[in-house]
C-alpha cells in the first residue's frame, strides 16, 4: 500500500514540478512557481514520510526535499535571464523592501562572521531557511498576474482548506487515529531528523492534548501547522464571500466552515486566539463595530460556560492555560525566559543556528525556541528582532493601503488575505517557530510582496502629471 501511495505522490509531484519548470523556462512565466508551492507545501512532510516508508532511501527523500527551494531558485534565475537589461529594470524601493533587505543582510553578516558555536554548514542551512522566504517575497514583489491566475491561487487555497477538513473527518470518525500513524511520519523523523517517537500515539507530544486526546493534523506536518494554515483558508473564504455574487456564497461559506472545523480538530490554543485576533482585525478593517461587540459577547458567553457549565477537566484546562500553570504554557514561559536572558546578556546576538526548532539547530546549542521574535533576537540580537518586526509591520500596513486604494478586486483580495493572516499569525509567532510553517508563511510573504508591488504602482500613478 505504501508503494502505491509513493507512486501516486511521485507522479503528482513530478508532473507538477516539470509543468511549472517548463512554464517558467520555455514561456518565461517565472511567476508560476507560486502554483507549485501552494499545491505542494501542505503535503510536504506527508510526502516525505510516504517516500521514506516505501523506499527507505534518504537520497530519494532529499530529492523531494529540495524541490521547494529548487523551484524558487529556478524562478529567480529565469526572472533575471528574461530581463534584457537587468540594470535598467524599474524598481522603486518601498519601506518593506528596505526592512527585508536589511534583515537578510544582517543575517548574511552573521553567516560569515565567526560568531556562535554552530558549524558553518548548520549556519548556512539556517540562513537558507531565512533567504528562501525573502526570495519568495521578492518574486511576489515583481509579479503581475491576470485575474485568472489569481483565481487559480485562491482555488488551490480553497481546495487545501476543504481537503484538510475532509481528512480530519476520516481521521476522527473512520481511522480513529492520526494520518501520520500510517504515513511513516515517526519512521521518517527517526531516520532523517534523528527524532525519537514520543507521546501516547507514537508520534510527538504535539499530536495530543494534556488530557491525552488526539490533536489532528490532516496532511500537514503537525496540528500547529494545520491550525495556522487554515487561518489563511478562512481569510480567503471570507473576502471572497464579501466581494462575490450571492449565488456563489455557499462555496465560500463551505471553505470558512471547513477551516473552522480543522481549527477545532487541531486543538491549538494559540490558533484559537489568533482566530479571534484576526476577526477583531477584520472588523476594524471593514469598520464592522457590531462584529467586535458580537465577538466580545461570544467571549463573555465562553467565560460563563467555563465557570458554570463546563466539565471539571475543561475548567482546569482553561484555568491552567490562563495562569500559565499548564505544562505546555510553562514550557513556553521557560523558553521565553531563556531567550530573553540570552538577549540581555548578548544584545548583539549569539549567531545563526543557535535558537529555534529548525533541523540545522542542534539540541546541545539551542537557546530558546518557542517564540519566532525571540528566536531571531537570540541569534541576530535586538536589531535583528526589530528588523523582523518592522518587516512584518510595514508589509501589513502597505497591504492594507492597497486594499483600500486599488480598483482591482482580485488584487484587493490578495492584499486583504496577506495582511489579515500576518496579523492573525502574531499569536502563533509568540508560541512557535512559525516561519517554519512553509505553506502559510511563504504564501503570505508572496502576497505581501505582490501587494507592495501594487502599492508602488499606485504611488507612481498618483505622481504622474494630469
Amino acid at each position: 500500500m505504501a508503494l502505491i501511495f509513493f507512486i501516486i505522490i511521485a507522479i503528482a509531484v513530478g508532473a507538477g514540478f516539470f509543468w511549472t519548470v517548463q512554464e517558467m523556462i520555455f514561456k518565461g512565466k517565472w511567476s508560476h512557481f507560486i502554483f507549485f508551492l501552494a499545491a505542494f507545501l501542505p503535503f510536504y512532510i506527508t510526502s516525505l514520510s510516504v517516500v521514506y516508508l516505501a523506499t527507505r532511501s534518504p537520497e530519494l527523500v532529499s530529492l523531494f526535499q529540495i524541490l521547494k527551494e529548487l523551484v524558487v531558485l529556478i524562478s529567480l534565475l529565469v526572472f533575471i535571464l528574461y530581463q534584457r537589461k537587468i540594470a535598467d529594470y524599474p524598481f522603486r524601493m518601498m519601506s518593506t523592501d528596505w526592512m527585508m533587505i536589511s534583515f537578510l543582510g544582517l543575517a548574511f553578516t552573521y553567516l560569515v562572521l565567526p560568531l556562535g558555536q554552530a558549524s558553518f554548514l548548520n549556519k548556512a542551512l539556517y540562513f537558507k531557511s531565512m533567504l528562501i522566504p525573502g526570495f519568495v517575497y521578492f518574486l511576489g514583489r515583481n509579479t503581475h498576474f491576470e485575474d485568472w491566475e489569481i483565481n487559480r491561487i485562491f482555488k488551490i487555497i480553497f481546495i487545501v482548506a476543504i481537503g484538510a477538513f475532509v481528512i480530519n473527518l476520516i481521521e476522527n470518525f473512520i481511522l480513529q487515529a492520526h494520518l501520520q500513524q500510517f504515513s511513516g511520519y515517526a519512521l521518517y523523523n527517526l531516520a532523517i531528523n534523528d527524532i525519537e517517537p514520543t507521546g501516547n500515539f507514537g508520534l510527538t507530544w504535539t499530536f495530543e492534548t494534556q488530557a491525552v486526546t488526539k490533536r489532528l493534523a490532516s496532511f500537514f506536518s503537525d496540528p500547529l501547522e494545520m491550525a495556522s494554515s487554515v487561518l489563511m483558508g478562512f481569510a480567503a473564504g471570507l473576502i471572497w464571500f464579501l466581494t462575490s455574487k450571492k449565488e456563489y456564497n455557499w462555496l465560500y461559506i463551505l471553505v470558512m466552515a471547513c477551516s473552522l472545523g480543522s481549527l477545532v480538530f487541531s486543538a491549538s490554543r494559540a490558533a484559537f486566539g489568533a482566530f479571534f485576533v484576526m476577526i477583531f482585525f477584520i472588523a476594524l478593517v471593514f469598520r464592522l463595530y457590531k462584529l467586535i461587540a458580537a465577538g466580545f459577547l461570544v467571549l463573555v458567553a465562553f467565560g460563563i460556560y467555563v465557570l458554570f457549565f463546563a466539565s471539571e477537566d475543561f475548567y482546569f484546562f482553561v484555568l491552567d492555560t490562563l495562569t500559565f500553570e499548564n505544562t505546555s504554557s510553562i514550557g513556553h514561559v521557560v523558553e521565553w525566559v531563556l531567550a530573553l536572558d540570552s538577549m540581555v546578556g548578548n544584545p548583539f546576538g549569539i549567531g545563526l543556528a543557535m535558537s529555534g526548532n529548525a533541523g540545522s539547530v542542534t539540541d546541545e546549542l539551542r537557546v530558546g525556541g518557542e517564540n519566532q521574535f525571540l528566536i531571531y533576537g537570540v541569534q541576530l540580537g535586538w536589531l535583528g528582532m526589530i528588523l523582523y518586526i518592522l518587516t512584518l509591520a510595514t508589509g501589513v500596513i502597505l497591504s492594507l493601503r492597497v486594499f483600500y486604494q486599488t480598483e482591482n478586486t482580485q488584487v484587493a483580495r490578495i492584499a486583504f488575505v496577506g495582511a489579515v493572516v500576518k496579523v492573525g499569525l502574531l499569536l502563533p509567532l509568540f508560541t512557535a517557530n512559525a516561519e517554519m510553517y512553509t505553506y502559510v508563511a511563504w504564501l503570505t510573504w508572496w502576497m505581501i510582496g505582490y501587494s507592495v508591488h501594487e502599492y508602488s504602482r499606485i504611488q507612481l500613478s498618483l505622481r504622474k502629471p494630469l
